[in-house]
């Protein structure tokens, strides 16, 4: 069966649990209105707009595709959105958004409509909790169709998790943040994430050289 097909499955299974269905009737899917993989970025974000794969469907009040820039050069990963993102529909949110925003802007001399800002897994956790790893897979497919269809020179990922899960590598962080990274078509550079920096303000001076290395990257 079709990836596309199994998503559709999903979809109305997790809806109908929703409503306290335990048993439906079988019922088929017209396979003329389906493809197997969106075929736009546009086309990707209504997936995940109407995505219900896995439980955080139910606590969200949207989920969160990504923002800015389609063909930018430089796109931001962070792991999960956080209650504040969810409640308010938008990016860059509290403290650690506005810390993020800096960096953009001051070190990298971009604009955050230059850029692509977008997180691995699409939905808020329930009481903030660290998505699983079913959570994540259920987002997977979404994030690399994205870095497929938006081709950026540089992927910055932002803190441990982003970078173990997108790179399904168990390096030790310290060992590769702030390098250049072959990863898949791309390069990829981890840096720390801007609320561990918060909690951490002596390791600013570090991820400000990270941040010119990505800037360097990008004017190459």
């Amino acid at each position: 069966m079709k990836s596309y097909q199994n998503l559709i499955l999903l979809q109305n299974l997790y809806r109908q649990k929703a409503l306290g269905f335990l048993y439906s009737d079988p019922f088929t899917i017209n396979e003329t209105n389906t493809n197997s993989t969106p075929l736009s970025l546009s086309e990707l974000e209504s997936n995940v707009s109407k995505c219900h794969l896995c439980d955080l469907s139910k606590s969200r009040c949207q989920s969160m595709s990504g923002y800015g820039n389609p063909n930018a050069e430089l796109m931001i990963l962070d792991f999960s959105v956080s209650s504040t993102d969810d409640s308010t529909n938008t990016y860059y949110t509290g403290r650690s958004g506005e810390s993020l925003k800096k960096m953009v802007e001051n070190v990298l001399g971009l604009s955050i409509n230059d850029v692509y800002f977008t997180h691995a897994v699409k939905c808020k956790t329930l009481n903030s909790n660290v998505p699983s790893a079913s959570e994540f897979n259920s987002c997977k497919s979404y994030l690399f169709s994205q870095i497929e269809f938006i081709k950026p020179k540089i992927l910055m990922t932002l803190g441990e998790d982003a970078y173990y899960k997108v790179t399904d590598e168990n390096t030790n962080f310290e060992d590769v943040r702030g390098h250049v990274i072959d990863f898949k078509k791309y390069k990829l550079i981890p840096i720390y994430h801007p609320a561990y920096l918060l909690r951490n303000p002596e390791l600013k001076k570090i991820t400000l050289n990270d941040l010119k290395t990505i800037k360097s990257c990008l004017s190459n």
